[in-house]
């Protein structure tokens, strides 16, 4: 990913509101606002929302916004607005979050929590280029039966959280080529 990349996901994603970028409850700005903001041309921003690796950036004429992954502290952003702007999906399979060892023990009891983000991010399968970090210990495995779940336009999929017995497995690296 690109620092053009990088400076607008940030933006878009967690400091439009301490930077004074106006946007809407679902995410959207003016790419006009947005460029005199980063301090950007026009072609830059086009190349940066062609480059980046995980397609977090969306364009809709002269509007931009992230696809996901907003904090909620400090953003105008709610989960609702973005929730209503992503498409309802019923997935009949299990699917995966990634994350570290040193948290696999709480998460199964307490269950996984948005943190300071409007979402947990889910993947649709093991091997997803979105939706999990590239660098985990583990793969959890979610059971979504019981759980509202959207799609972003960039193929994530979230949920609000994920309820500790919703957790069936923790695949650690040497059993995933086993799956």
């Amino acid at each position: 990913m690109t620092a053009d990349s990088r400076a607008l996901s940030r933006l878009l994603r967690h400091t439009a509101g301490e930077r004074g970028l106006a946007m809407t409850a679902d995410g959207w700005a003016a790419i006009a606002d947005v460029l005199k903001v980063v301090g950007m041309e026009r072609g830059a921003l086009d190349r940066a929302v062609e480059v980046n690796d995980k397609r977090r950036l969306q364009v809709d004429g002269e509007r931009i916004r992230a696809c996901q992954g907003h904090s909620l502290a400090g953003m105008p952003v709610t989960r609702e607005a973005l929730e209503n702007s992503w498409e309802r999906v019923y997935p009949d399979h299990l699917l995966w979050h990634g994350t570290t060892e040193r948290v696999v023990a709480v998460i199964r009891s307490e269950g996984l929590k948005s943190g300071r983000r409007t979402h947990v991010h889910l993947a649709p399968a093991q091997d997803s280029l979105v939706g999990r970090r590239t660098k985990v210990d583990v793969l959890l495995t979610v059971d979504p039966e019981n759980l509202p779940v959207y799609r972003a336009p960039n193929g994530v999929l979230l949920v609000r959280e994920v309820p500790a017995d919703a957790i069936v497995d923790a695949v650690h690296p040497a059993r995933w080529s086993q799956r």
